[in-house]
């Protein structure tokens, strides 16, 4: 028999409308989960930034003074990473030192080894926040709390470490929340797939290993992908064991943010990079020899049955479930807390046989010499927060300054230098220098608008733009030196009979500036001048303009009372005037450091 058209609409659609419902619903937790994950990490982002932003002065000193000390590189590296919640700043910033010269290969060994032990508490804040308690209820109440410190002013940074600890911990409960609907441990195909993968012993490791790997190296977020493997050991769905292979993988994982980093660094920054990658490899290889009895360990120090390859069994009462199911990611953090503590206290005592075979891996060329065109201290580009990036602006800007001090003494050879061919390859060397100081200003301010576009402090705000006008008066200390090396090979070229009076006042004039330029150099080290630097500086800006003025006057008189020709006098005074104005600028240089105003 034959339905209607009516008949068969209204016999079918319960159906359709049941279908409609399961596939929205699925689609509705895929959406959950996905955003649950990005919220966790943008919580971790902003949260880590609050933190940089309450104590970014005092981690950069701790960053710019690490110490030959293996153990206490050790506790820095630990410290800084658990303070700004990332390893991947604290390992960035070390590859930029040691590609500056600024720390050893073996220091930079062991603040790295101290940047794993320090990422592990990340995992322990994971733990907390994806307990049994209902965390949404501190949650809104840390929104509110936020809201009020940011809108109010009264702690912007405050609220923003807040707001950040906020979103992770809601990220966190949302993820668990959601595994929780989803009934995973129910879902036949979830259950047959982990059951499958885990059923091949150390091959099912090694496979673990594989896909933590390359999941934190695709999200370059080794806290998503450990939310993620936390939530799925909870729902007992995947192996303890697995599990924790997947934290062995991705501890191998990140270490890929400082090997890219370094493509691009010096040899021994890419060794440091190296160091790095050995390091978290060799934990995984010693602990897989042990690995199921150093598992059996850590679940039986939890209180936790442990059957290699297979889920836990979980209690039926619900309340005892969720504490059972918080024993689970307390297991995976406690094996990343002793993975990392035990692997360093293995390799602190072979930092010189590391250092040697990253040695040989990477070996130098030779006749290696430093690219005198090359940003040395943020070739590594931008950190992952904004703060830390400023100390790396700095140091750059100080061998900014060191660069125009070279030519300064480039161009005192100059003067001096009778032999033709030796002149030329001098001029050469400041034109060339000429050219660097142009690139690096506009590389620098690209470096510091990128920064700006970040979340910062007002006070980093006050120092970037401090730092884009330093750069600017720095690089016409630059093009001032490069006249100056015209106006000499002009009187070169043109034989001006300079009298032994012009040399004296030029040998005079060019000491002045050199102690000038050697002044900036030593503020921009410092970052900071005193009252009584400010007052060294204004002095001999002085003695500079006094010194310019008495000359200009009585070049006017030799002039004119024939005691050498009138061009002879406009080349001498163009070098006299170019050396003043080079005086100008690095005075307004140390008046951006100080924050104060001379008179001129």
């Amino acid at each position: 028999m034959r339905l209607s058209a009516r008949e068969n609409l209204a016999f079918g659609e319960p159906r359709f409308a049941q279908f409609n419902l399961f596939y929205m619903q699925t689609l509705l937790q895929i959406i959950t989960l996905i955003g649950s994950v990005a919220m966790l990490m943008y919580g971790m982002k902003v949260m880590s930034e609050g933190l940089q932003k309450m104590a970014g002065s005092k981690l950069s000193k701790v960053l710019g003074t690490m110490t030959t000390n293996r153990f206490s590189g050790v506790l820095t590296g630990a410290f800084i990473t658990a303070s700004i919640q990332s390893s991947t700043a604290t390992t960035v910033m070390t590859v930029s030192f040691v590609s500056a010269g600024m720390l050893t290969l073996a220091q930079a060994i062991s603040v790295i080894m101290g940047a794993n032990i320090g990422t592990t508490f990340t995992a322990w804040i994971m733990v907390l926040g994806g307990g049994s308690f209902d965390m949404r209820l501190i949650v809104y109440a840390l929104i509110l709390l936020a809201v009020i410190l940011i809108y109010t002013k009264r702690n912007t940074n405050m609220g923003e470490f807040i707001i950040g600890l906020a979103f992770m911990l809601l990220g966190l409960t949302t993820l668990k929340m959601n595994a929780n609907d989803m009934h995973l441990d129910q879902v036949s195909a979830v259950t047959n797939f982990f059951s499958a993968t885990s059923s091949w012993g150390y091959g099912s490791y090694f496979l673990y290993l594989l896909v933590g790997g390359l999941l934190t190296c695709a999200v370059q977020s080794s806290a998503a992908i450990m939310a993620i493997t936390m939530t799925l050991c909870s729902a007992n769905v995947l192996p303890i064991d697995m599990g924790i292979a997947l934290v062995m993988g991705e501890n191998i994982g990140t270490t890929i943010t400082s090997n890219v980093v370094a493509l691009t660094a010096t040899t021994q920054a890419r060794r440091a990079a190296m160091a790095h990658l050995i390091f978290n490899v060799f934990g995984v290889i010693w602990v897989l020899c042990i690995f199921r009895w150093f598992v059996g360990s850590i679940c039986h120090l939890w209180d936790v049955d442990f059957t290699p390859g297979v889920v836990c069994n979980v209690p039926d009462d619900i309340d005892a479930k969720a504490a059972f199911a918080m024993k689970l990611t307390a297991i995976l953090a406690t094996f990343h807390t002793a993975f990392n503590i035990c692997n360093t206290c293995i390799l602190i005592g072979f930092v010189p046989v590391l250092e040697k075979l990253v040695c040989k891996i990477l070996p130098g060329k030779k006749g290696e010499q430093e690219d005198e065109g090359k940003l040395r201290f943020i070739t590594g580009g931008l950190m992952s927060t904004s703060e830390l990036s400023l100390l790396q602006a700095w140091k750059e800007i100080h061998l900014f300054g060191v660069r125009t001090q070279r030519m300064i003494g480039m161009v005192g050879d100059l003067y001096h230098e009778l032999d033709e061919a030796e002149f030329n390859k001098t001029f050469s060397r400041i034109e060339k220098y000429e050219g660097i100081s142009d690139r690096m200003e506009v590389e620098i301010a690209a470096f510091l608008n990128q920064v700006a576009d970040g979340r910062l402090s007002e006070q980093s705000k006050h120092e970037v733009h401090k730092m884009l006008r330093i750069c600017s008066e720095i690089e016409s200390v630059g093009d001032a030196n490069y006249n100056l090396a015209r106006y000499i090979k002009h009187r070169f070229v043109g034989k001006f009979p300079f009298t032994e009076y012009h040399n004296k006042n030029i040998e005079e004039m060019h000491m002045l500036l050199v102690q000038a330029n050697a002044l900036m150099v030593r503020y921009l080290e410092e970052g900071k001048m005193s009252d009584n630097d400010f007052m060294v500086a204004v002095n001999l800006e002085n003695e500079i303009n006094n010194f310019r003025d008495q000359l200009k006057e009585q070049n006017t008189v030799n002039v004119t009372e024939h005691k050498y020709e009138y061009l002879t006098g406009v080349n001498y005074m163009d070098i006299v005037n170019e050396f003043e104005k080079m005086g100008d600028y690095i005075m307004n240089v140390e008046e951006a450091i100080s924050g104060r105003k001379s008179e001129k």
